[in-house]
């Protein structure tokens, strides 16, 4: 038989009982907004998102209601394929807190055929977590999308070289977190991406001299380079 469409309040009734002060204090302390929070942990947004039939218009209300875990679990409701660039706009504009931004963008948005064009266009937006979704797109299309092509992905390194020296925490571990994952995808990008981290590594800027030390010292790991081949 199947599953019953939820409404939101039901599907706020799954999250709830699992918030608390303690988690909230907790969230805080990793930097995540809890304005509107109850305290949710990750597993148990998922479970909630197991236990609820995939519906788009659920998945906008959820998002309507400004609750943090209720826009994670809106992510986890909807379907790539339902997602629109005009929606994609809408809910970026929204993420206050790299958390939000992470699990939307790991999702849901990495899944949409419109995932390229929003990490090249929202990279060199000046918002700070519009700019970190750019490169959280890059860092987990290179995890996720089995079928993008390594020039596509070494095409996104002219922009992590370019934003490399926002010093905002958020925005330069995200495009950390790009140079990294993209360099740990093939042995054909590795090296290109590990010419760039050097290149980083020996910059004035201090975020970019950051983003480049850090990213070497993955890339020329004996773990990844085995993994790879090298």
């Amino acid at each position: 038989m199947a599953r019953a469409p939820h409404t939101v309040e039901q599907a706020l009734d799954l999250l709830r009982p699992h918030g608390s002060e303690k988690n909230r204090a907790g969230m805080a302390r990793y930097g995540i907004n809890v304005d509107k929070a109850f305290g949710v942990s990750m597993p148990n947004i998922r479970a909630a998102g197991k236990a609820i039939t995939h519906d788009h218009d659920l998945a906008r209300a959820l998002w309507d209601t400004g609750i943090h875990e209720a826009r994670i679990l809106a992510a986890l409701v909807d379907k790539p394929q339902w997602v629109t660039r005009e929606q994609m706009e809408r809910w970026v504009a929204d993420f206050n807190s790299w958390d939000l931004c992470d699990q939307v963008c790991s999702n849901l948005f990495d899944k949409t055929p419109h995932a390229h064009d929003k990490a090249v266009q929202w990279a060199g937006d000046e918002r700070e977590f519009v700019k970190r979704a750019g490169f959280t797109l890059m860092a987990c299309r290179a995890v996720h999308d089995k079928q993008a092509p390594d020039d596509t992905l070494e095409s996104y390194l002219p922009l992590i070289r370019h934003e490399a020296h926002d010093p905002r925490n958020f925005v330069r571990k995200a495009v950390n977190w790009a140079l990294r994952q993209i360099g740990k995808r093939s042995a054909s990008l590795h090296g290109p991406c590990l010419d760039l981290a050097h290149e980083l590594a020996g910059s004035d800027d201090r975020a970019a001299r950051w983003i480049g030390k850090d990213a070497v010292k993955e890339l020329e790991s004996d773990a990844v380079k085995q993994r790879l081949g090298l």
